[in-house]
């Protein structure tokens, strides 16, 4: 009996167990590793406060490809919205703590499925350390001291946390004041009312931050340091589809022939009213192909030039959470800067914040109780203190694409690759691990088309030798 480990239990790791246990057409043994806190949901569907949102209308959240009602059905039948109007809520950005409830619904009902297949799931409430490929299966080493062999691992890791700024004093880090991991909750719990929060990052996870302060009942200031300011953009045209630029679109176009492109059909739409989002969602079904086919000089440009543009027209937030957040500026009570930070100390619990004003072209200083890192996930393993991962790659298990955006792979098969540009057999990843093979890997479209892909992959391997040359797949 084939034994398929996987690790981490978030969106990726939850459905590829699940399209495992769907697909599996003889007995196997799945053994999912993970923290219990983040258990199914993973931090992004596990918040600490149930004003945070998801950024897509639940209309295109379900966890299964091929039924994009799924998740509509599910909150549909819950007593709470079964007297609203189904196309409303398809049109609504709901809570993430209410996805995450989801996902654990679609776990549990697999679990029963499971049991009928005679399919066993474990789940190890503990972290891979260390992991070796064998020619035909995979060892791996966790922190409770147990040592698994499988004959299938993926890994379904998820985001690392944010690297720490660079800054005069490192040692400031070790402050139980500053909270690199911004999506636990006592990042914004028991805070000092007499002083303001800083809040490094102004992007997606900022927003939620000073949701989470303000929910804690936080009545002091806050203030948000990042390069580029307040370039947050809301949902202004839900459900308008723009296919103009679709027609003049070529895979195989040069980025500047692309950026081109783009800027012309942003200026036609602007000429009747509309911004540039829904040029930029037309490009979504085909980034990844694009960002496939670019030379390594054209994603470096791009990531050096482009990336925060990108970024602020692809990742918007609902409109009401935007009105908040401005209302917060106009009060005084949300001060947002753009600029480089040059140093942290601290004495008695109050920290000394010393930056440059990009804008003002001054050096300035201002006094906190605490710093909450939302600059977004490290991608680059090396600058990870502990992680299995860096183990790998400083043993050449795995390497890194040269932007070290993740680990590099065969997404055909999602078979991981090591430093002598050999593909591991039984060696998967998916999710964010694949940013640097397709820019677009992060958010629950690309995400439930990979694990059921994935276990395409997997259900093929577990084929006898004959079924194999049969349908050749061999």
């Amino acid at each position: 009996m084939k034994t398929i480990g996987i690790i981490g239990a978030g969106f990726s790791g939850t459905m590829t167990a699940v399209q495992l246990i769907e697909k599996s057409t003889t007995p196997c043994e799945i053994i999912v590793i993970n923290e219990r806190e983040t258990l199914n949901k993973g931090f992004a569907y596990n918040p600490y406060s149930d004003k945070h949102l998801l950024n897509v209308i639940a209309g295109k959240m379900s966890a299964f490809p091929d039924n994009q009602d799924h998740f509509l059905d599910w909150v549909m039948e819950r007593e709470s919205f079964s007297d609203k109007d189904r196309t409303l809520i398809a049109n609504s950005f709901l809570p993430r703590k209410l996805y995450g409830e989801y996902l654990v619904s679609v776990w549990n009902t697999y679990l029963k499925i499971a049991q009928t297949k005679n399919i066993t799931v474990t789940v190890i409430d503990s972290f891979v350390v260390d992991l070796d490929p064998r020619e035909e299966s995979v060892q791996l080493w966790l922190d409770n001291n147990q040592m698994l062999t499988v004959d299938e691992c993926v890994i379904a890791s998820g985001n690392l946390v944010p690297r720490n700024p660079r800054i005069k004093n490192p040692d400031f880090y070790q402050s139980p004041n500053y909270f690199q991991n911004p999506w636990k909750a006592d990042s914004v719990q028991n805070t000092n009312p007499d002083l303001p929060v800083l809040i490094v990052g102004n992007g997606l996870t900022m927003v939620d931050t000073v949701v989470g302060l303000m929910e804690q009942g936080f009545k002091n200031d806050i203030y948000s340091i990042s390069p580029n300011g307040f370039n947050i953009l809301p949902h202004r045209h839900n459900g308008l589809k723009y296919t103009k630029l679709i027609e003049e679109l070529r895979e195989d176009m040069s980025l500047f022939d692309l950026v081109k492109l783009v800027h012309k059909h942003i200026k036609a739409v602007r000429e009747y009213g509309a911004t540039a989002e829904p040029v930029i969602d037309s490009l979504r079904p085909f980034t990844q192909n694009l960002w496939k086919r670019f030379s390594t000089e054209e994603k470096s440009i791009f990531m050096s030039r482009l990336r925060h543009l990108w970024g602020v027209a692809r990742h918007r937030i609902p409109i009401h959470t935007h009105d908040k957040l401005q209302q917060l500026r106009i009060d005084g009570k949300l001060k947002i800067s753009s600029g480089r930070l040059l140093n942290f100390t601290e004495d008695q619990n109050v920290i000394t914040v010393e930056y440059f004003d990009k804008k003002e072209h001054v050096v300035k200083t201002l006094k906190v109780s605490r710093i909450i890192n939302c600059t977004g996930p490290e991608t680059d393993l090396m600058n990870v203190e502990k992680s299995f991962l860096k183990n790998c790659l400083l043993k050449g298990i795995l390497t890194q694409d040269s932007l070290k955006l993740g680990i590099v792979t065969n997404t055909d098969t999602f078979q991981i690759i090591n430093a002598e540009g050999k593909t591991h057999s039984h060696l998967f990843t998916i999710g964010g691990n694949l940013k640097g093979e397709l820019w677009e890997s992060t958010a629950v479209n690309e995400l439930r088309r990979q694990a059921e892909n994935l276990v395409g992959q997997l259900c093929i391997k577990a084929q006898p030798e004959t079924a194999k040359q049969e349908t050749g797949t061999t």
